[in-house]
């Protein structure tokens, strides 16, 4: 009984840390002007993001590869950006009309 009371902690303890590791998630908008296939990587130009940045033109990473693949230049977007140390990235990304 010990034993299982412990496991049932543990795997409660390493829930919590996944947890944490997830990173901060803001909403961003804004326009492909690049893509880098070699780095699955987009230049986008941004709206403010709320919370985080400035809008800026900037290079992102974009994860999943599913999530790169979707995207053309000239694309206008809505996706989140997951900061967590020392970077960042691009997910959950929706293409909008123009």
């Amino acid at each position: 009984m010990t034993r299982r009371i412990c496991l049932v902690f543990a795997a409660l303890a390493m829930l919590g840390c996944a947890a944490k590791d997830e990173g901060k998630r803001y909403p961003m908008q804004g326009e492909i002007k690049a893509l880098d296939p070699s780095t699955k990587s987009a230049t986008i130009a941004a709206g403010k993001i709320e919370g985080w940045m400035e809008a800026m033109t900037m290079e992102y990473a974009v994860k999943p590869d599913a999530e790169f693949a979707k995207l053309h230049v000239g694309d206008h977007i809505e996706a989140t950006v997951v900061v967590k140390d020392p970077g960042f990235y691009v997910t959950d990304v929706k293409v909008t009309p123009k």
